[in-house]
């Protein structure tokens, strides 16, 4: 094609990719309308060149609120292996409390010592967590989210050993949680949480009094009820759980097992066995990226510092990752490349 035969800016094919010589940026040509006010012949728009990498050298893994006296936080590098290192401190000291995350920041919800306040802070720092608003007081409530909205769900009070209340906030910005629905299941506690870009799944839990093995899901979006999923292979709570765009990953916790699960986001059904994790143990943390699933801390029934990781697209058991800055039980995990984003 000879420089006379280009098209012009306005006569573009959708796609079509050109640099931007005063903004010094790449744009694509997209159809309109792609929102109001927007023309029929379509507009040029910046390429998003956001990625874990350029904001923190890489996915960063955030395990937050650890057994008492400790409240602490650790974050890592899920893209390589090596030791966890301290992130800042929690605002009250929580612990048994679930997360959600987008690219920039996480939310910590409830929590034993922190029952009715969130928390947040910044990934890409190391900086202590601020008061975010108030959410329903709970303790071992399960946190989901996409990438504009976390949602929490099930918990308990002490005094009422099991909600069904889902609740949810929009991420970036600040105060109280605004009712969502109901979970499918009445009394849920302690379940798993996994997110896709659409969905969030409830994976287990204890429903008093027995351990549950069945899997509840959302659609993150809307608003309304939970419905049922499936089941997993066994009943689990006080498991790390965590999830990429496809895959949600459940592994270990009370009976006590080593048991990793997975499920498909886009199907329903119930959940596939993956493999075995090198101990078994229950109250522990995991986080994902878009590659990898980690499992942090937990009882075997003494407390432990181990990280160990599968690669999520396989199926396998688990290979050792490195160590926490301690021993603890811990319950909430997450990341800025988690699978809801």
């Amino acid at each position: 094609m000879t420089h006379e035969e280009l098209p012009s800016y306005d006569q573009a094919p959708a796609g079509s990719i050109r640099f931007n010589t005063d903004s010094k940026k790449l744009e694509v040509y997209i159809l309109g309308p792609v929102e109001f006010g927007t023309t029929p012949n379509g507009i040029w728009m910046e390429v998003d060149s956001w990625s874990p990498d350029l904001m923190t050298g890489g996915a960063r893994g955030l395990i937050m609120g650890f057994n008492a006296p400790n409240y602490g936080t650790n974050y890592f590098n899920i893209a390589t292996t090596g030791n966890a290192s301290s992130f800042g401190s929690l605002s009250a000291g929580r612990y048994f409390n679930s997360s959600v995350a987008d690219r920039t920041r996480v939310i910590c919800d409830g929590g034993e010592g922190g029952l009715t306040t969130m928390d947040y802070a910044t990934i890409a720092s190391t900086s202590n967590f601020i008061d975010f608003g108030d959410c329903y007081s709970h303790r071992s409530g399960t946190g989901v989210n996409n990438s504009t909205r976390g949602v929490f769900g099930g918990g308990n009070d002490f005094s009422t050993y099991g909600f069904n209340i889902l609740e949810y906030v929009t991420i970036q910005s600040t105060g109280n949680s605004v009712d969502f629905g109901d979970l499918a299941v009445v009394g849920t506690n302690s379940a798993g949480g996994a997110s896709s870009p659409t969905r969030g799944v409830f994976m287990g839990g204890y429903v008093s009094p027995t351990i549950n093995n069945t899997i509840q899901y959302i659609t993150t979006a809307t608003l309304g009820n939970a419905a049922d999923f499936g089941d997993l292979t066994v009943a689990h709570t006080f498991a790390a759980s965590g999830s990429n765009a496809i895959r949600g990953i459940q592994a270990g916790g009370q009976t006590p097992t080593n048991t990793i699960d997975y499920i498909t986001f886009s199907t329903l059904g119930n959940a596939i066995d993956f493999g075995d994790l090198t101990q078994t143990r229950t109250h522990l943390a995991g986080c994902a990226s878009r590659t990898r699933f980690v499992a942090c801390g937990g009882e075997t029934p003494t407390k432990v510092n181990t990280m160990e990781y599968i690669q999520i697209m396989t199926t396998g058991n688990a290979i050792d990752f490195g160590d926490m800055t301690g021993t603890y039980y811990v319950l909430a995990g997450n990341s800025n490349d988690n699978g809801g984003l």
